[in-house]
């Protein structure tokens, strides 16, 4: 398929220096900003599910957000700063920021209960 896109010169000068690998850099570009990938998902489900659960403050104090939430999180922030963040993932951080407000609360009223 030929494709035909305009980009800034310093884009277009970095293209045609890896003319033989766009596919490839496609490819991995679009991997890198694809939806969350399913184990963060599962992860984002299981601390709704244990808040729901009426948990122990104890059990709140300990969430804490996995690696790959983290990197996922720190990726999803750069893009945005940068102006790179596709309306898709605007919608996945700001899920990501309304748990991390909910759990900083959650161990808020912990904190006060022990």
């Amino acid at each position: 398929m030929q494709l035909t896109i305009e980009v800034p010169d310093y884009l277009a000068e970095q293209i045609e220096q890896n003319r033989d690998h766009i596919a490839e850099i496609l490819e991995h570009g679009f991997q890198q900003t694809s939806v969350a990938p399913a184990a963060v998902e599962d992860e984002l489900r299981g601390i709704v599910t244990l808040l729901a659960s009426q948990p122990t403050p104890r059990q709140i104090l300990n969430i804490w957000p996995s690696a790959a939430l983290q990197d996922r999180l720190s990726n999803l922030l750069y893009q945005s700063k940068t102006g790179t963040i596709s309306r898709e993932q605007i919608g996945e951080l700001e899920r990501y920021l309304l748990l991390d407000h909910m759990v900083r609360l959650a161990k808020g009223q912990a904190l006060q209960q022990l």
